[in-house]
């Protein structure tokens, strides 16, 4: 059944097989969506289009049940060839999702894409006003009639082609930032690979087993960072940061410094020899401050690259690393060094960071020993941790037998962060699982808001852990105390199922913490001109429809940095980055937006105010002439410095003032706009 009702009209006026005027005559076709119900169960969409088919320059109208269907679009160029239309407006729901659509849909008949007025009457008709009806119509109408006028003003535009340089740049070596870098270096393209941590591997090198099926963490990810390692087109940066980027699509040039080692990473061997003999420690944070490292040390036995590294804000100067080095690789002069690369693309994977319960002294931790974190746990777990897989309690190191557990810790909390870091249900069940399988005569008890299992498989190991005979308790404590004597913890929890409240003391409890942002978010925002979600989280350009893109061209995000995952989605996510990425690097060149920003030279004056207002850096001042100039391809379009110009020198193409000002005068009623 065809979507297309059979409401079409004609305005009075004829055809344009029947009439030859100019070009300039504007001939304005107006096509009014349904949307189902969405917009047509409020919206009285035949009184718009009987109203609208009255205005001058409409040329005809029609109603669609979805136009942004195949048989929708077939209408919209059908009318264009039939009425010779030059203007379309649609009236729809969102242009965020569906203008560039109808732009193709224009472009396929031969009109200029920027040749489209797009009027949202979903979010702004119906849905708003879904229990005044007659008022949502009417209101469609005046919104409908300004884009009309709007749109017999609108000029052709023209998009720009930039040259990409077949080269990436992949910030964070965790496994989502590694498994984008080994798959753009398969696809034959060379790829920075940049890690500020002395070694590749991210968080995901910390954890003794993974969900659901609970196999050996780094038995998965070595394998994996060898690989990277191997890879001839992958050049791995270690103990680099990014310290500027500039450029844009296909040209991006960027500055990375490399932090001194102060060893030669050529001569070092990795033998830890110098370890041996350095006489400090410090806690070793790779374990969550549990054990100590030593000033001298390599991060862990399967790093990439295996070499050493001096923290010099411990050593003491006392050299005994240099004098049992026998390759002589010890430098302590070296200075940190830089590098200039140009790259077509960035993928930003820069990871993430527990939440930190200690400020706040969440549920005792920080004032109480034997209240520790998951990732506290996680390590004491591991058999290349600090207690050689043993757990045992923080106080006097003796293994626990009744351990607690808390969900939730920094997440579902509008007092820390209002979002579900997803992952912490499934953490805990792990960790709980692992220690009842080594010691069968521990008790466990999982206080938790609601137990969240949605993917493949985790179901099953909520089912096991239950008939391992781990206890699940629904609710939160709401009193945490600790015995003096016993250095026990005790707790006082509202069962909210039973309708009880229970007190329970544990040997040993344990916070599953959330996921926040990383420290170095913020830099990583504003060297890539990025936008930041109100969790503090990078924001990708749309959540469903464009996961990885960004507002910014030629920029992708993998990985945590854009919200809690768990490992395969983002080990998916840094593929589907490296995908992306391939379109740009593959065809060598990019198309940016037509719609930006214009100078005219004989008004600019120079004053500079509009370079500091650009969030995308895309105003340069010619030195020469000294007019500020766009650069179209770092543009979005944004018009902040249009509204910062004192002398009106710069204009919004597509939203000039003629244009916005025809809409304006067009709210309550009809007025004959001049072109």
């Amino acid at each position: 059944m065809s979507d297309i009702k059979n409401t079409e009209t004609e305005s009075t006026e004829t055809k344009s097989t029947e009439v030859q005027k100019g070009n300039d005559e504007k001939r304005v076709g107006v096509f009014v969506c349904e949307c189902g119900v969405n917009i047509g169960g409020v919206v009285n969409t035949k009184a718009v289009v009987d109203y609208i088919g009255t205005l001058p320059g409409v040329k005809v109208t029609s109603v669609n049940k979805f136009t942004c269907s195949d048989s929708g679009q077939a209408d919209i160029q059908q009318k264009i060839k039939e009425y010779n239309l030059n203007r379309v407006v649609v009236a729809a729901c969102s242009p965020k999702t569906h203008e560039p659509t109808f732009r193709a849909c224009l472009e396929q008949m031969g009109l200029n894409q920027y040749f489209l007025e797009f009027v949202n009457i979903r979010d702004h008709c119906s849905w708003i006003h879904m229990w005044e009806k007659e008022k949502a119509t009417e209101k469609a109408k005046d919104l409908v009639r300004m884009g009309v006028e709007r749109s017999k003003l609108l000029e052709p535009l023209v998009q720009s082609e930039v040259p990409v340089i077949d080269k990436a740049l992949v910030i964070g070596a965790g496994v989502a930032g590694m498994q984008s870098a080994l798959d753009l270096a398969d696809m034959g393209f060379q790829v920075y690979l940049v890690e500020k941590e002395p070694s590749i591997g991210g968080r995901m090198a910390r954890f003794d087993k993974v969900f659901p099926t609970n196999d050996c963490s780094i038995c998965i990810l070595g394998p994996k960072m060898v690989e990277v390692a191997r890879n001839k087109n992958i050049q791995i940066m270690s103990y680099s940061e990014v310290k500027a980027v500039e450029g844009y699509v296909g040209n991006f040039n960027v500055k990375i410094e490399h932090k001194p080692r102060y060893l030669d990473v050529v001569k070092c061997t990795g033998c830890a020899k110098c370890s041996e003999v350095c006489p400090v420690e410090v806690p070793y944070d790779f374990n969550e401050g549990f054990g100590t490292r030593k000033a001298i040390y390599v991060p862990f036995p399967q790093a990439v690259p295996l070499r050493g590294v001096i923290d010099m804000e411990n050593c003491i100067s006392c050299k005994a690393c240099a004098k049992a080095c026998e390759s002589k690789a010890i430098n302590y002069d070296m200075q940190p060094s830089y590098t200039d690369v140009n790259v077509g693309i960035i993928v930003g994977a820069v990871g993430f960071k527990t939440y930190d319960p200690e400020p706040r002294h969440d549920f005792g931790y920080g004032l109480y020993d034997n209240v520790i974190t998951a990732m506290e746990f996680e390590r004491l777990l591991n058999a290349a941790g600090p207690t050689g897989g043993h757990v045992v309690r923080p106080s006097d190191c003796k293994e626990p037998i009744k351990v607690g557990f808390v969900n939730c810790v920094g997440s579902r909390d509008k007092n820390t962060n209002i979002y579900c870091s997803g992952v912490c249900c499934m953490v805990t069940i792990k960790n709980a699982q692992l220690l009842k399988e080594k010691r069968p005569e521990t008790d466990h008890t999982i206080m938790y808001i609601d137990i969240r299992t949605p993917f493949r498989a985790y179901e099953e190991s909520y089912n096991r852990a239950r008939n391992l005979g781990v206890k699940f308790l629904r609710g939160r404590p709401v009193e945490v105390k600790e015995d003096p004597v016993t250095k026990n913890i005790k707790v006082r929890v509202e069962d909210t199922l039973a309708g009880e409240i229970r007190n329970l003391e544990f040997d040993l409890m344990v916070l599953a913490t959330g996921i926040v942002p990383h420290e170095g978010i913020n830099q990583i925002q504003q060297l890539l001109k990025l936008s930041k979600a109100a969790d503090g989280l990078l924001m990708e350009a749309h959540p469903k429809l464009r996961p990885v893109d960004t507002t910014i061209d030629g920029v992708y995000l993998a990985g945590v940095a854009s919200g809690p995952k768990d490992i395969p989605y983002a080990v998916s996510q840094g593929s589907a980055c490296a995908g992306r990425a391939t379109i740009l690097l593959k065809n060598k060149k990019a198309i940016t937006e037509g719609i930006t920003a214009v100078v005219n030279p004989d008004v600019c004056v120079g004053c500079s105010v509009c370079i500091p207002m650009c969030p995308f850096q895309a105003i340069k001042m010619d030195e020469k002439e000294h007019k500020a100039n766009v650069v179209k391809a770092l543009c979005k379009g944004c018009g902040t410095c249009v509204a910062a110009c004192p002398t009106g020198a710069l204009e919004q193409s597509h939203f000039k003032n003629n244009q916005l000002l025809a809409q304006v005068k067009n709210v309550f009623r009809f007025q004959e706009v001049a072109a």
